[in-house]
């Protein structure tokens, strides 16, 4: 699947999965440590909060999954096909986007934990869209499976098959992405705090702008 992509694909994984790094670590860095790009953890905590925690905390936990899964509803609803062709509304959902990561630092500027609902709605659009382009091979907002498929990957080559250096390549420029994107994240949220989330805004804006353009360039 991913030697049917075009070339440039690998380097909007890059720039997808920065800004997704981004988003988590202000997450993680302001008020609850709440992660918002993946859900494994917010999951678990949120089994171990019906235990006996606060209803607040259990709506805090339910809502970023749920935000997490409305998002992708959204890109499933935008987006038709599962391969990647110009025309297509990405530039619309990287705009949703972006619009959603503005509504999530009004609410965390503020103190509330709404935000976290709309910095996950993000994070699931974006995922949805970079999934539903690639089937499913490519993930921009969580590492767990990127780095399954590469050990897979890796062990497959030491039993003796070919390499896919096209995927290898693909996969290792989307961990750069994150990590690279979660240190931006913590220092930018050191220096401007929520203010910071303009980054990312920016970059979704600007990954959609030059689509739009360049789609109507080659349509």
């Amino acid at each position: 699947m991913i030697s049917t992509l075009p070339k440039w694909v690998e380097y909007g994984a890059l720039i997808l999965a920065l800004v997704a790094g981004f988003v988590n670590a202000i997450g993680l860095l302001s008020f609850e440590h709440q992660s918002v790009s993946h859900l494994s953890g917010s999951a678990t905590l949120l089994g171990e909060s019906l235990l006996g925690s606060s209803v607040q905390k259990i709506t805090h936990l339910l809502g970023v999954l749920l935000s997490f899964l409305a998002g992708s509803s959204i890109a499933g609803f935008l987006l038709h096909g599962s391969s990647l062709k110009l025309g297509r509304h990405y530039d619309t959902a990287l705009f949703l986007e972006s619009a959603l990561l503005l509504i999530a630092m009004g609410f965390l500027y503020q103190g509330s934990f709404y935000g976290h609902f709309f910095a996950s709605a993000a994070c699931g659009l974006q995922n949805a869209l970079a999934t539903k382009y690639s089937s499913a091979v490519i993930r921009t907002t969580h590492l767990t499976g990127i780095f399954t498929d590469l050990g897979i990957m890796i062990g497959s080559f030491i039993r003796g098959e070919p390499l896919d250096k096209r995927k290898a390549k693909l996969f290792i420029l989307i961990i750069i992405g994150f990590v690279v994107g979660g240190t931006m994240g913590a220092l930018m949220y050191t220096k401007y705090q929520f203010l910071a989330m303009l980054f990312p805004v920016s970059i979704c804006l600007l990954i959609a702008f030059i689509y739009r353009v360049y789609s109507k360039n080659h349509s």
